[in-house]
């Protein structure tokens, strides 16, 4: 574990009441320019998310159609993610020469993103103290070596990060079966996987429903558990379109968020030198996983307000008797105390609801990390329903992917469940059968590794080792490995944390000019609507010696398996068209990939509820389901605790260590209490305690050094930074059928 860092610069101010506007545009050009320099900050923010240009790697919002973007078509945490890729410094022998992994050890996630870019390929080897260059040839044949060298397949555990490219994705997926496991835990295994679970298991399809238009033409957007000003930027934008056409929005969210209540467009006139446009015509501080009883009361309010769609309850649903009856009887002094709202304001909502014809919610990690997530999911397509407000416009389910292309991965197959008849098309493309048991995902890794049913673990992307939960936990399993790979473009927690024999090996970037196989190659990615379009990196590579993702994994893949199976990993690497055309050939919906990448613009994947009103599901319709309430119960002088980023920060990213919105600067060791918490607890604004989590399992688990930050939240309920807080969540704590660590329900105590 790292040591406890003081902070002495530490400051605490106002948190702001609007997001972006000039400091916006001041931040993202000040990084840039550091970090890139003048030249390289121009030519790559302009090509940011633009058709002949390269798709940003900080979220995966969707892009307007080519016709509607602007030059400057990016956020400032888009800014900042292109700045840290794009950073001019490099990491290359002498570093790792002058900083052992005990060094490395006492270095905080901050610094060694800092350190600049990976350029060669880096090895520790077992009982080593650093890690010494190694050639890409002897790279692959290492990994080989401890691959072929196991007892059986399922001892390795492929995971995927969401900035991989689809092409990465499929071949990545297809190696992995092709060696024989379905062990591809990946970074939905953290964050939406209860989305994946609870909208397959009611509409068919784990994916939102809607597309920017109907953001556009929504009259009521509801945007539940997320914080677009810090984690979708660019969603604004949208917000604003909808506000200026007439929409109420809503927002259900324990914190009070900047980005919730005004955005200052910095693109317009408006937002400099005027008022911007605020957002939350009501704002409901919930308490923490207190949405599940938030939404049974609303359904039962509007059955009792009579507004049910009752053509498209009858034509395209089953369970709506069972449903009905259950919301009829729910208890309204359980719905207030799991909520820590008024009555009143549940009315309010339930009156909105009932006077729209169009209603889009929005949700993310607020929601789905939390023990009755997909429960919790499962009620938003409920009321969704009993409206009919899916397939129409302006209307529908809208889960906010965080990673940019963590949806175009699942669809890929990066799945440890992926359904058979996946596998069946792949079995019939390539010619072998691929293995049928379900693998890991990645808190089955962990235990995997931790008790030794593991031994070989391969990155593509990410920061495993700071992302997972139990940090003390992972980052012992990851020590206990044989062979940790990481597939990296700058160093983190993840390189210090690893295996007896331990392999870096960088990857281009993408914002980088790929010429694999002597010709510009592109990539392709899935933003969170669905919409696949391509993106091509034009700057020069921050080093000679760096390889392609796709390339990297085709060296593995061919000194692991030969001509295995005779899957052509060199022409996958010489030619991503190759990858596309075998895409096309297997998964649902791509059906001539290579060519529609080529359209202006990408083109977008089928889904069913939305496009027809038709539901794969079991009974052939969308499923109303019945769960019973459920909510937090928290022992008296304890805090339920939950985890988010800063404001300079991408998931275990850390570009500074400001939260200028929640009026934070200079440090990261804050937790953000109530003042009545405070009072009660006998604690006063800016004392330092520590955070000790406290389990059913009987362990203990601490952070250490937070100050307390007098806050506006709900009583009873805290927050504070990831990864430093990781450790507090044991890894058996997890959302019911989703297996996602509970990161937004830690339950916690305060000591001095």
């Amino acid at each position: 574990m790292t040591a406890v860092q003081p902070e002495p610069d530490l400051a605490v101010g106002k948190p702001k009441t609007a997001a972006a506007g000039l400091p916006a545009v001041a931040v993202s050009l000040g990084m840039a320019v550091s970090q890139m320099g003048p030249v390289r900050t121009a030519r790559n923010l302009l090509r940011l998310n633009q058709v002949d240009g390269f798709d940003c790697m900080s979220c995966a919002w969707p892009d307007p159609d080519p016709e509607h973007r602007h030059t400057a078509e990016f956020c400032e945490n888009g800014a900042k993610a292109v700045a840290w890729e794009g950073d001019t410094r490099r990491i290359g022998p002498d570093f790792f020469a002058a900083h052992s992994l005990a060094d490395l050890e006492t270095r905080s996630e901050y610094w060694m993103g800092q350190q600049g870019r990976l350029t060669e390929p880096v090895v520790r080897r077992a009982g080593g103290t650093h890690y010494e260059p190694i050639t890409w040839e002897a790279a692959f044949a290492l990994v080989a070596e401890h691959l072929n060298g196991l007892d059986s397949p399922d001892e390795a555990l492929f995971y995927t990060s969401g900035r991989a490219s689809n092409e990465a994705a499929f071949v990545y997926q297809l190696f992995a079966r092709a060696y024989g496991t379905n062990n591809l835990p990946d970074c939905s295994n953290m964050c939406h996987e209860a989305t994946s679970v609870g909208l397959a298991d009611t509409i068919g399809i784990g994916k939102g429903s809607v597309s920017l238009d109907d953001i556009h033409e929504a009259d009521l957007i509801v945007i539940s558990g997320q914080n677009p000003g810090t984690n979708h930027p660019r969603m604004l934008s949208a917000l604003e379109i909808a506000k200026h056409n007439g929409a109420t929005i809503v927002a259900i969210n324990p914190l009070r968020e900047a980005g919730l209540l005004q955005f200052n467009n910095p693109q317009k006139p408006s937002g400099i030198a005027g008022r911007g446009t605020e957002l939350a015509d009501l704002y409901l501080q919930i308490r923490s996983d207190g949405d599940l009883a938030l939404w049974q009361a609303l359904g039962h309010l509007l059955l009792a307000r009579g507004v049910a769609d009752e053509a498209f309850v009858a034509g395209h649903t089953v369970g709506f008797e069972a449903y009905a009856a259950h919301v009829a009887e729910i208890d309204r002094a359980e719905v207030l105390a799991a909520t820590g709202l008024e009555w009143e304001r549940i009315e309010e909502l339930a009156d909105l609801f009932a006077r729209s014809s169009k209603i889009v919610h929005c949700w993310a990690m607020g929601i789905t990390q939390h023990r009755n997530a997909v429960a919790t999911i499962k009620e938003f397509v409920n009321v969704a329903l009993l409206q009919g407000m899916i397939g129409k416009p302006g209307a529908g389910l809208c889960p906010v992917r965080g990673h940019s292309n963590v949806q175009g991965d699942r669809t890929m197959g990066i799945w440890e469940r992926s359904p058979d008849s996946f596998l069946d098309a792949l079995r019939d493309e390539f010619g072998f059968e691929p293995p049928r048991e379900h693998g890991l995902d990645a808190v089955g890794s962990v235990r995997a590794l931790r008790d030794g049913r593991a031994s070989v673990f391969v990155g593509l992307g990410g920061n495993f080792a700071s992302a997972m939960s139990d940090t003390g936990v992972t980052e012992a399993a990851l020590r206990g490995a044989a062979l940790t790979v990481q597939i990296s473009t700058k160093l983190n927690r993840s390189h210090v944390a690893c295996g007896e024999t331990a392999l870096i090996l960088p990857a281009l970037g993408r914002t980088e000019k790929d010429l694999s196989g002597g010709t510009e190659q592109r990539i392709t990615v899935e933003d969170s609507m669905s919409s696949v379009h391509a993106s091509r990196g034009r700057m020069t590579p921050a080093g000679a010696d760096l390889r392609s993702e796709v390339g990297i994994l085709c060296g593995i893949a061919a000194a692991t398996l030969g001509d295995r199976h005779g899957i052509p990993w060199a022409a996958f690497a010489a030619d991503y068209d190759e990858i596309r055309h075998r895409i096309g050939r297997v998964v649902p919906g791509c059906e001539g990939y290579a060519d529609k990448i080529r359209e202006r613009g990408g083109f977008v994947l089928p889904h069913p509820p939305r496009d027809s009103r038709t539901f794969p599901t079991e009974p052939g319709k969308a499923v109303f389901s019945v769960s019973p309430m459920a909510a937090v119960q928290v022992p008296a002088g304890r805090l339920v605790l939950q985890t988010m980023r800063s404001h300079d920060q991408f998931n275990t990213t850390i570009y500074g260590l400001d939260d200028r919105y929640r009026g934070i600067h200079h440090g990261r060791r804050v937790v953000f209490v109530s003042a009545a918490d405070l009072a009660e607890l006998g604690f006063a604004d800016g004392e330092v305690v520590d955070l000790v989590g406290e389990w059913s399992d009987g362990v203990e688990r601490r952070a250490a050094g937070f100050r307390l930050v007098e806050y506006s939240t709900p009583k009873g309920c805290a927050a504070a930074y990831y990864p430093e807080t990781n450790a507090l969540i044991p890894l058996d704590s997890v959302a019911l059928e989703a297996g996602t660590p509970t990161s937004k329900w830690v339950v916690v105590r305060l000591e001095r």
